[in-house]
């Protein structure tokens, strides 16, 4: 560098500097591994796949209510009876990462969607219409229903962020790193440095082992059970999948989340995406669901009233 003078050298070295600025590093552990601990949330508007119409990303200057509104109207359908938000549901805004607002996790297929074969997306179409249609038994029923595994995917690799009770809270040791969703008030437990159980097992929310690549925990996972590759009410995934998942605290206040989904048997392709956690004040509460609650049979026998007297259950007759 040539510098005029000794204080202009010195601007130009700030200058070059702030350019030219390292990668945020995380705290470290006792043991020297990057501190991802502490409780985060992934709650936001933004969900896995990208409306129909919708931009990947909001330009400056677009009308961001606009499309925070289209975003919702295609997560839920409109309500008769009113809004659907409350405590449980709370407003919400778009996801903002690197300094962008996304209108869906997905980042590599150009529509940012799923790409289904043909015959998975029409078995998630007929499990879905089921949920509506066989209330024959508890063991037709979602897993997410029944409080086996936490709904909208919250905790199973990729890890989806729900639209309430989105609260997290990661524990290390130099051996494992535990991931707790305050949804079903789950523990996931990923293995570092191990390898996966004998080939054929399988486990809730799959079979996790991790290594520290520099800053990022890379986690790989397979082994799910098959009762579980329906994430309602989210996607459908093979219990053959392989899920990689990349967890990178990019700043203080910002744990960069990025996953690559690989199942030939029900993908045309690998897919990939990306979000972000931010520090949680609220504390994790309690989460009452469990196997055998009462919502469950519940649900049931007004599904099989419903089909009993179907005239009960058209708005004509409220």
């Amino acid at each position: 560098m040539k510098c005029l003078g000794v204080a202009a050298c010195a601007a130009g070295l700030v200058l070059a500097s702030a350019v030219f600025a390292a990668p945020y590093h995380a705290p470290r552990t006792p043991w020297g591994d990057p501190d991802l601990q502490g409780k985060w949330t992934n709650f936001s508007l933004t969900r896995l796949e990208r409306p129909p119409g919708a931009p990947a990303e909001i330009a400056q200057g677009a009308d961001v209510a606009a499309i925070e509104k289209m975003v919702f109207d295609s997560i839920i359908p409109s309500d008769p009876l009113g809004s659907i938000q409350s405590e449980w549901w709370p407003p919400s805004h778009l996801a903002v990462i690197g300094g962008k607002a996304r209108t869906s996790w997905i980042t590599s297929t150009p529509d940012g969607r799923i790409p289904y074969r043909p015959a998975a997306r029409q078995r998630l179409q007929a499990i879905r219409a089921a949920a509506f249609t066989d209330y024959s038994g508890p063991e037709v029923r979602n897993t997410s229903e029944r409080c086996l595994v936490p709904t909208f995917s919250a905790l199973s690799p990729p890890i989806q962020n729900a639209p309430y009770a989105s609260g997290y809270k990661i524990v290390q040791t130099k051996d494992a790193v535990v991931i707790l969703s305050e949804i079903n008030t789950e523990v996931r437990i990923v293995r570092l440095g191990g390898r996966h159980d004998a080939p054929g097992g399988r486990v809730w929310n799959g079979d996790s082992v991790g290594h520290w690549e520099g800053e990022t925990l890379v986690v790989d996972t397979v082994g799910f059970r098959p009762e579980e590759i329906f994430r309602a009410p989210v996607f459908l995934i093979g219990a053959d999948a392989h899920v990689v998942e990349r967890f990178t605290r990019t700043a203080k206040a910002e744990l960069r989340y990025a996953f690559t989904v690989d199942d030939p048997a029900t993908y045309t392709t690998a897919w990939s995406g990306e979000s972000a956690f931010r520090p949680m004040a609220d504390p994790i509460y309690e989460y009452a669901c469990h196997e055998g609650n009462n919502s469950l049979p519940g649900l049931l026998e007004a599904g099989q009233y419903a089909e009993k007297h179907p005239a009960a259950a058209t708005p004509a007759s409220r």
